[in-house]
């Protein structure tokens, strides 16, 4: 699927169903996930660090970028902003709809594809910058991945990911979703990718030049950490997979440690929500 998204119309061309018939079952098990719940409202609570890391991009007008796996638009719509010539990709319908509501909603043009990292439908060489969030270390295969993000990037073209860390806060909370609904054989933990080392590897120092820093966001919600808590619950895709394979017995004292862990971590007083995230922000040129 992809949109054309500008001020005044949505118009989307090739559609596809949400999940294809010749889709694999890792890329079905994907599309489940984050298509379940609505990831929007997660995003919400850290846009002001997706502004900041475009921010850093230093992107110019007529910059080709892909935001890859670019779920409701966090860095597609800092990166239009820019002058940018903004592409963004996404395996679920409903997330791309998101993303083309809020182009709208500030005049900008953007394109959305429906697409899969694991085999981006780009030219060689294609984008200037190529960008992700908390998005590509979520594919199954990261060695697909990481071949294609190489692909796409023009030599001396740039890279930056942002990845959870094993360490961090979201890290812990993900190996508690894991630890009670592992994922299927086979298939690598997304936390790798915040491990420095294992990133250089994964990417190739031979066909990049990388550079890591370790950065810290602040989660910020309007409510209570209860309530953050059963709102992941409620609209974060993983967390409404894992609740949905579990025993209902194993529910309550599943939403319970998720929220011990939000409220053993809270740093603001009064009816908010503030926590802080550690992630591994990767920058790479393509030699």
């Amino acid at each position: 699927m992809e949109y054309t998204t500008t001020a005044s119309s949505v118009a989307p061309r090739d559609l596809a169903p949400a999940i294809r018939h010749d889709a694999d079952a890792l890329t079905e098990r994907s599309l489940r996930i984050w298509g379940a719940g609505d990831y929007d409202r997660i995003a919400a609570g850290f846009r002001h660090e997706a502004d900041a890391f475009v921010a850093r991009r230093s992107l110019r007008t007529g910059d080709v970028v892909l935001d890859a796996a670019c779920g409701s638009g966090n860095l597609t719509i800092p990166a239009a902003r820019t002058g940018a010539t903004v592409t963004g990709l996404d395996l679920v319908p409903a997330l791309l709809a998101d993303a083309a509501r809020w182009a709208r909603g500030e005049r900008l043009t953007i394109a959305l594809d429906q697409g899969n990292a694991e085999a981006l439908p780009y030219a060689d060489g294609r984008f200037d910058v190529v960008m992700s969030m908390f998005g590509v270390m979520f594919a199954a295969r990261p060695e697909r991945v990481a071949a294609e993000l190489a692909r796409v990037t023009r030599r001396g073209g740039r890279l930056a990911l942002a990845n959870w860390t094993r360490t961090g806060f979201t890290g812990r909370m993900l190996a508690m979703h894991a630890a009670v609904v592992p994922p299927p054989a086979g298939v690598p933990s997304p936390l790798l990718w915040g491990d420095e080392t294992h990133v250089r590897a994964l990417l190739g120092e031979d066909q990049w030049e990388i550079a890591t820093t370790l950065r810290t966001l602040t989660f910020r919600f309007p409510h209570v950490p209860a309530e953050t808590a059963a709102l992941f619950g409620a609209t974060y895709g993983p967390t409404v997979r894992t609740l949905e394979a579990l025993e209902p017995a194993r529910r309550a004292p599943f939403m319970a440690d998720l929220t011990a862990h939000w409220s053993q971590h809270q740093r603001a007083t009064g009816a908010t929500t503030e926590v802080d995230a550690e992630y591994l922000e990767v920058v790479a040129v393509r030699r």
